[in-house]
């Protein structure tokens, strides 16, 4: 993935593109239909555009640089000249708030049954059932979102494995649905979530979101329990291994391929420092990471972890800016 670019061009393209209604739809969804308010419209900024942008960039350019597509595939199913409007309106919604968040899950599943067997939809629909467990306040409803979603990626990655996206939210949706198991399944989730990881990289080596879910991982290992790692003995022959190092140099990748990625990714950061002994780095890095706005659920998670860095290390030394801090970290 590369910084964040203009929108102006996918606003174009989807400006002549069918909107594809999200109405009359049966789903988990309407269970929230109550609840749905307008709160979070405005949410969408430069710093809530994280995937979705290049994914519609990335399939404008297949359709532009490509042979034009034929209707239907050779096994039968629709072509991407058939389904791009919908892929690209699925990629704007899913960059909006919450309210948008909901119409794009409604959209895709009720488009399930006419482009469920492309991969490229696929995946959207596994993001998707992401972005609604992230949503989602009930436990139950949680863990329902996150299993489903896993299927829905693992079907697209059954239609190939070449894909870094499906690898991506293969992975995310393992991690999210291992938040509501027990010890033991936590950590076999937490292999396929490495494994992943590692393939979307090696499909997508730019992708800050990728390094960003590495270095995440190397920060759980990293503090993993006595029992956790006694488990994980028990039930791989390697278990798993990292450090805050490690760690701290996949956030600082992420941060270095797109500044601002994520407000969870610079608190990240911080706390490797001070486990590192740098605190002047990690100050800065606390200083960096108030300048962003909550954009997941995890940023706003993290405001109580900004506090206590904040008095863990006192207040700010003066400094110029990130230019300078990368400088100094290099």
């Amino acid at each position: 993935m590369q910084p964040r670019s203009s929108s102006h061009g996918l606003r174009a393209a989807t400006a002549h593109c069918p909107q594809y209604t999200t109405a009359n739809a049966e789903s988990d969804y309407e269970r929230d239909s109550d609840r749905e308010t307008e709160d979070g419209e405005d949410e969408a900024s430069c710093e809530t555009v994280k995937m979705g942008r290049k994914d519609s960039l990335d399939l404008a350019a297949e359709v532009a640089s490509g042979p034009v597509p034929r209707a239907l595939e050779a096994d039968g199913s629709p072509g991407l000249e058939d389904v791009l409007p919908l892929l690209l309106q699925a990629d704007e919604l899913h960059q909006g708030g919450e309210q948008r968040k909901r119409e794009g899950f409604q959209l895709l599943l009720n488009n399930k049954l006419a482009y469920g067997s492309r991969q490229d939809f696929l995946w959207r629909l596994a993001r998707a059932y992401s972005d609604m467990c992230e949503l989602a306040e009930e436990v139950s409803e949680k863990k329902s979102y996150a299993q489903n979603g896993k299927e829905e990626a693992e079907a697209a990655l059954e239609k190939g494995d070449q894909s870094a996206d499906c690898h991506q939210w293969y992975a995310v949706l393992c991690g999210q649905l291992a938040e509501h198991e027990g010890i033991q399944k936590r950590i076999q989730s937490g292999f396929s979530f490495k494994e992943h990881v590692d393939k979307a990289l090696a499909l997508q080596p730019e992708n800050p979101m990728a390094h960003f879910l590495l270095g995440r991982w190397c920060y759980q290992v990293a503090h993993l329990s006595w029992l956790e790692k006694k488990t994980a003995s028990a039930l791989f022959e390697s278990p798993p291994s990292a450090t805050v190092e490690d760690a701290l140099q996949s956030f600082l990748k992420a941060e270095e391929l797109q500044p601002g990625f994520s407000k969870a990714g610079r608190v990240y950061i911080s706390k490797c420092y001070r486990e590192l002994g740098k605190n002047s780095e990690a100050r800065q890095w606390v200083k960096l990471a108030m300048e962003l706005p909550d954009v997941t659920s995890e940023d706003s998670a993290f405001q109580k972890d900004l506090e206590e860095l904040e008095v863990i290390l006192g207040h700010y030394p003066h400094f110029s800016g990130l230019h300078d801090l990368r400088n100094s970290t290099t």
